[in-house]
Order: structure tokens, then sequence, then C-alpha cells
């Protein structure tokens, strides 16, 4: 079955992504997650986001297009990746999560794909 494992990071978690003195240290740690999931033969796909500030929601209300600039949560974590993995079962799926990086300072939420009727 496929899982999706969401990432949710706080600000400083973005900012990490450029910040010249702990960016080695984020990135390295995902790269050796990736390729860990890679080498099991369990990732399916995955992708980093932008941060929540480059977001743009859409709603339509009374048939017109609502549209609002930023992430519509107001919360502290927002979600910054994903990685789809192909796993046994979910408590196979919450291994992988729990290897995940940010599972140390941040929320990862595991959550099966849902299979689409033919």
């Amino acid at each position: 079955m496929k899982y999706v494992v969401m990432v949710y990071e706080r600000g400083e978690d973005f900012a990490a992504r450029t910040d010249g003195s702990r960016q080695g240290e984020y990135w390295g740690a995902y790269s050796a997650y990736s390729e860990a999931l890679k080498k099991a033969g369990v990732g399916a796909g995955g992708a980093a986001l932008q941060g929540p500030e480059t977001a743009t929601t859409v709603r339509i209300k009374d048939g017109r297009r609502h549209v609002q600039d930023g992430p519509y949560a107001d919360a502290k974590e927002q979600l910054g990746g994903f990685f789809i993995i192909e796993a046994a079962d979910l408590d196979a799926a919450l291994d992988w999560a729990a290897k995940c990086p940010a599972a140390s300072w941040a929320l990862v939420e595991v959550r099966p794909q849902l299979e689409m009727p033919s």
C-alpha cells in the first residue's frame, strides 16, 4: 500500500533550508533519508515545497472563484514537503516516518493514499 509521509515544519525550519550555517545539515539529513528510502525500495516519490508565504489558495463560493495569498491555515507548522512510500502496512510506514529528519523537531503525518476507483 502507498502512504504519504507529510512533513510539517515551523518558520525556522523553512529558514534552515537557505541559512548558510544550517543549510548543509538540513539538506544532508534529507538526502540521507531519501537515499535510505530508495535503497530499501520503498520510495515512490515526493517533493520539498517552497515556504508557506508562497502559497495561494482557491475556493469557489456562490459560483465565483476566490483567491487568497499565503497559507489559509494560521498554524505554527505548515506543510513543507512529502514523501510517497510503498509499505506493507501502517506500522512499516510509521517506522519510515520516524526516520524522517523532521520527526525529531517537527510533525510528520502518515496517511494512506486513497485508491481511486477506475
